[in-house]
Order: structure tokens, then C-alpha cells, then sequence
């Protein structure tokens, strides 16, 4: 009997793919296939089409094939993805970063240009990337990445060392910026010791504010549970995406906490919902502490992000 080939092997996982209702079937299958294979990228498939494969590579495959037809996110699979290009690892423990949230790394950059060393809060950090990113990034940034899971920090501690920041609790860019961790509830995590160890004590103060406030929440609304796209259902942790009745109960929460604890002019920068900007800009009075700058779009032209001012 004939060994089955590269390209036939393509056709049948895309084939099946569709049939499990897998978005993008044909991009999907040619990231499983030349990850089974240990191919350098899915682009060495086309210059191996008519290679037949192995009974022991097959038996590689079938495995890989199955968990996606079962809906297992691709990162989760293949361990890992891309973030402005730093390599995160991705599993159940944290959302899988998304390219649209890049932005937020931009915005960042944006906004704490010709501050010194500034101080980067970032709430909810997940895998890290983000906050991976400030870090490898800006220079000088004294970033802290906290979140209410011990699960995501200890993957957000693992992508800052695949990262080149090291596995402590602080941990050093080759750009003299810093990264550290700490665990906790929005900004309750961002405490004393917390904020010496993220700035090294350098401002010789323990009333350090922060200059910009970057924070991707649970957004989704609780009535969405169970509507989601399997691989968000199935596969997330439920911590880390719903938000309450309208999705920004979060969101609010943590508004509510930064009065006080921001620099004059310092930002507040989040990624939300693209239907929820309107019913926070109308709210921004409730923080008269902060002022409302803006909703801004994505990579894709979405309503993404909004922003706030500290006065």
C-alpha cells in the first residue's frame, strides 16, 4: 500500500477541519502539519509536498489533528505564539494574546515618551506579553505585571524568562528597563512592597505613582457564556473573560481605584469591548479625578481601546 503523502495528508486534515467547522481549515492544517513534522515554518510544506510520510509520523500527526478538531486552540497546541514578536507560550492558564492587543503596547510607547524611567502598571497580565513587551521596549520602564492568578503569573514568569528577563520575582531587560510581579485584585496587587521592588526604590519615596495604567479585563458580558466560539468556551479560563451584567464591571472597578494613584498627566490605557466605548465615555464623569481622551481602533479598524488622563 502506498505511503500517504505530504499534500495528501494537507487535504485530508483540511478537509476534516471543515467538517469541524475549524476557522481558516487550510492555515490551521498547514500550521499542524509543519508542527508535527518539525518543519522550520509551514512554507517548507510546499517544497515537501509529494514526501511520504512515515507510519511513525503519522502517528504524530493523528494526535495533533484530533485536539483541533476538538476545538483546542492552535496555540495551545502547537505551545506557543507571537507577540510584536517575542515568542509567548500559551496553555489553559491565560488567554492566548491576540495581534489587535499589540496596539496597546504602542499606545504605551506613545504616551510615556520623554518620561524617565517611567513607572508601567499593568493589571491583569496573563501570559505576560504585554507587559513583556513594555519592558524589552521602552527604555528604562519600570514595569510591574500583577494579576489575580497564581496560575497566569507563574506563565507570565515563564514567558519572561523564554524572554531573556529572567525567573525572578524582578527581572532585568538588556534595555535597563525592569519587569516584576506581583498577585492580586486589580490595584489592591500594587502595593508598597510591590512598587519598591517594580522601581528598585529609585525615587527614594513609597508614595511612587504610576505613569501609565494598562489593563486588557474580562469584558464580555455573563450572558455570552456558553455563545462563545468553542475554542474561547471550551478552552479559556472563565476568570478572564466575562465582566458582569454589561461586561465592564471590572473595568469600573478599577477606574474607581486610581484616584490618588496616577502622576499628573499620566494615562490609563484599556482594552475593551467594541460596543462598550460609548457607555464608558458617557460614565467619565464618575471619575472626576481622570479625564476622558479618547476611544481608539485596532490593527482592523475596530473600536478597540479607550483612554483616560489623570488630571
Amino acid at each position: 500500500m502506498p505511503q500517504m503523502t505530504v499534500l495528501e495528508i494537507l487535504n485530508r486534515t483540511k478537509a476534516f477541519f471543515e467538517k469541524k467547522g475549524v476557522p481558516d481549515p487550510l492555515l490551521d492544517a498547514q500550521y499542524i502539519i509543519s508542527h508535527g513534522l518539525k518543519m522550520k515554518n509551514r512554507m517548507d510544506l510546499y517544497l515537501n509536498f509529494e514526501k511520504p510520510l512515515t507510519p511513525a509520523e503519522l502517528d504524530t500527526l493523528r494526535p495533533l489533528v484530533a485536539r483541533r478538531g476538538n476545538r483546542e486552540p492552535l496555540q495551545h497546541i502547537i505551545g506557543d505564539t507571537s507577540f510584536r514578536g517575542f515568542v509567548i507560550k500559551c496553555d489553559p492558564r491565560a488567554l492566548i494574546p491576540r495581534p489587535e492587543t499589540e496596539s496597546l503596547v504602542d499606545m504605551a510607547k506613545d504616551a510615556l515618551k520623554g518620561i524617565e524611567n517611567p513607572f508601567v502598571v499593568e493589571i491583569g497580565t496573563g501570559t505576560g506579553a504585554i507587559s513583556i513587551a513594555c519592558a524589552k521596549e521602552i527604555e528604562g520602564a519600570k514595569v510591574l505585571a500583577t494579576d489575580i492568578s497564581d496560575d497566569a503569573l507563574a506563565l507570565a514568569r515563564e514567558n519572561a524568562q523564554t524572554n531573556g528577563l529572567g525567573d525572578d520575582t524582578k527581572v532585568t531587560s538588556a534595555s535597563s528597563a525592569t519587569l516584576s510581579f506581583a498577585q492580586g485584585d486589580l490595584l489592591d496587587a500594587v502595593t508598597l512592597e510591590a512598587i519598591k521592588k517594580a522601581t528598585g526604590d529609585v525615587f527614594g519615596e513609597a508614595s511612587t505613582k504610576i505613569d501609565c495604567l494598562i489593563a486588557n479585563l474580562p469584558y464580555i458580558p455573563d450572558g455570552e457564556k456558553g455563545k462563545l466560539q468553542p475554542e474561547v468556551d471550551k478552552f479559556d479560563p472563565a476568570l478572564a473573560l466575562y465582566g458582569g451584567a454589561d461586561g465592564l464591571d471590572l473595568v469600573r472597578k478599577l477606574l474607581s481605584q486610581t484616584e490618588g494613584k496616577m502622576n499628573t498627566g499620566a494615562s490609563i490605557l484599556l482594552e475593551i469591548g467594541s460596543e462598550q466605548a460609548d457607555v464608558l465615555k458617557s460614565e467619565a464623569t464618575n471619575y472626576p479625578w481622570l479625564e476622558w481622551t479618547g476611544a481608539h481602533k485596532d490593527y482592523c479598524d475596530n473600536i478597540r481601546f479607550v483612554s483616560y488622563k489623570a488630571k
